[in-house]
């Protein structure tokens, strides 16, 4: 299961300088709004040092890290929701995404136009905000219409659906996301259903200056960007897309050298990956064979057949049971026969828990 996030903000506000920056995508960015029109799509790998000592280790044919994919859509303005700007038919690229990436401009530069003449990021978080609820409004009141005339002929199900819709319905009519709705189990399978934008996790990016990307704390923009996140239930990370540019053009210790002379402890895609996967409450496992090494990703609490359906649907049909050693414990054993001695090697079943770090070979029978 790949991660996926779409990338949104105001026009201007580096979104696709980051995109680029990240993804080395080549999505055209410039200094006047909607230069981006079509979606971007750029996938990149999840760095994971821990793949790289397997590989190793095992000394594999070949090696598959996990990936993420981003995807970066028009600059969003007041009115987009109502067809303003570039409209937003772009906003149906991302209902499928598992998080929202908000780019949020946190440096003055008069040479780089604001679309509403003056830097102000809380009112740039307020603007896009708005308008993902009033498009997810647009949305269910299409889907109210619908399901009312079922639930009028005593359909259970669309009866269920109906009282999920007004409750959704009630709060973004008050300018709530839907995310800071309380749900039952039941309440939250309907929800998952209507990909709703404002269902999803908001990671907030503030977007920086050269001069302070050593020192974010100095920069009030960031204070008001983080103060405002923290209520929203949010993560905020601070990144300079500028400097991403040249980052992503550098390699191992040139890399390591680079980052240290900006006095920055890792670059904004690896701040970017580590806060989304801690938001989203997903985790890696590992198989590991002489054929292939491979990374893949998880949400925290599945259990063994799901993260074995994650491979292939045959393995979670079939699965009898997981062949499990943490990755430390197979480092320090040196190899799978070491560890399986030293009783690290576990046989573990249908409601074991897999953890992160765990390496994994899945027994099934199809």
């Amino acid at each position: 299961m790949a991660l996926t996030a779409g990338i949104v903000g105001l026009p201007n506000v580096g979104k696709s300088t980051l995109f680029n920056a990240i993804t080395q995508a080549g999505a055209e960015s410039a200094n006047y709004p909607f230069c981006t029109i079509d979606p971007n799509v750029g996938i990149v790998e999840v760095p994971d040092i821990r793949l790289n000592k397997l590989t190793e280790l095992v000394k594999p044919k070949k090696t598959v890290p996990t990936t993420f994919e981003f995807t970066d859509i028009a600059g969003i303005v007041k009115g987009a929701s109502k067809g303003e700007g570039l409209g937003n038919k772009f906003l149906s690229h991302i209902r499928q995404v598992d998080a929202i990436c908000h780019v949020v401009r946190c440096f003055a530069d008069d040479n780089i136009t604001h679309v509403s003449g003056k830097v102000d990021p809380i009112s740039d978080i307020e603007t896009i905000n708005l308008e993902l609820i009033l498009a997810d409004l647009e949305s269910i009141d299409k889907r109210v219409d619908r399901v009312a005339k079922l639930a009028k002929q005593k359909d259970k199900d669309a009866l269920a659906e109906h009282e999920v819709l007004v409750k959704v319905k009630d709060a973004l009519e008050k300018e709530m996301p839907v995310r800071a709705i309380e749900f039952t189990d039941e309440e939250l399978k309907v929800v998952k259903g209507l990909h709703l934008l404002t269902s999803k996790q908001v990671l907030y990016v503030a977007n920086v200056g050269e001069d302070d990307v050593a020192d974010p704390s100095s920069n009030e923009y960031v204070g008001q960007v983080k103060e405002y996140a923290e209520k929203d239930n949010a993560e905020v990370i601070v990144v300079c897309a500028k400097i991403e540019s040249e980052i992503v053009e550098l390699e191992g210790e040139e890399k390591e050298m680079f980052l240290e002379e900006l006095g920055i402890k890792e670059s904004g895609l690896d701040q970017l990956i580590r806060t989304a996967y801690h938001l989203l409450g997903l985790a890696t496992y590992f198989t590991a064979g002489v054929q292939e090494v491979r990374a893949w990703t998880f949400r925290k609490g599945m259990k063994a057949p799901q993260c074995a359906g994650i491979i292939h649907s045959d393995f979670e049909r079939g699965f009898i049971r997981a062949e499990t050693v943490s990755y430390d414990d197979l480092l320090a054993g040196g190899s799978m026969g070491a560890a399986r001695e030293a009783g690290k090697v576990r046989l573990e079943g249908k409601d074991y828990v897999v953890q992160d770090g765990d390496v994994i070979h899945f027994r099934f029978n199809v």
